[in-house]
């Protein structure tokens, strides 16, 4: 079974993914972070992010050991590396060749990767809530991070509907374990 989790940043994809993971015994594929580690292997190369065939014959290359896959830096770019349908095209290749007994996380997961899957979620959150939580991950005032957020949206907007056939779950004001269970819920009605 694939069980694809998407949504905008800070809506509680990564929390929500490994968790549900963890608990059905499958594998936790972070899509984004697939792009964060392509994102610091173009950074540390120098490489020019809009140079779509020179990021795609990277797509599989990991990045320096001590690279902060969560730094502002690498966040400000994953952006540029992302929108390119060459690196897109090789990043979902990729994933569906791992997205077996599965939880697929990420912006297109249900749309574009695995469009098949048997279970598909889109989590979603205000604004300020996403921003909260990002700016508490990062031990930074969430003012700016809000601006940072809004911003992502707007250049990931391609990449961030729900698929027709997902199940949107609005998760402002949930604590994670509340989520959790309502995505394995779904996943126990699908098994059904």
């Amino acid at each position: 079974m694939v069980v694809t989790i998407d949504g905008p940043a800070g809506a509680g994809k990564s929390t929500v993914a490994r968790a549900v993971a963890e608990r059905l015994g499958y594998r936790h594929v972070d899509t984004g972070e697939m792009y964060r580690e392509l994102t610091a292997v173009a950074l540390e190369r120098g490489v020019d992010l809009d140079d779509a065939a020179a990021l795609a014959a990277l797509v599989g290359t990991s990045p320096a050991a001590a690279v902060d896959l969560r730094s502002e830096r690498i966040s400000a770019n994953v952006s540029a590396v992302s929108r390119h349908e060459p690196v897109r095209e090789r990043m979902r290749a990729r994933q569906r060749e791992i997205a077996r007994d599965a939880v697929l996380e990420g912006r297109d997961t249900g749309t574009r990767v695995c469009p098949d899957a048997e279970v598909k979620i889109y989590l979603t959150a205000s604004v300020a809530e996403r921003a909260r939580r990002r700016a508490s991950e990062l031990g930074i005032p969430p003012a700016g991070v809000e601006r940072a957020i809004a911003e992502r949206d707007h250049r990931d907007a391609a990449q961030l509907a729900p698929a027709p056939d997902a199940h949107t779950l609005d998760t402002t004001g949930l604590d994670a374990e509340r989520v959790i269970e309502q995505v394995l819920g779904l996943v126990r009605e699908a098994r059904a």
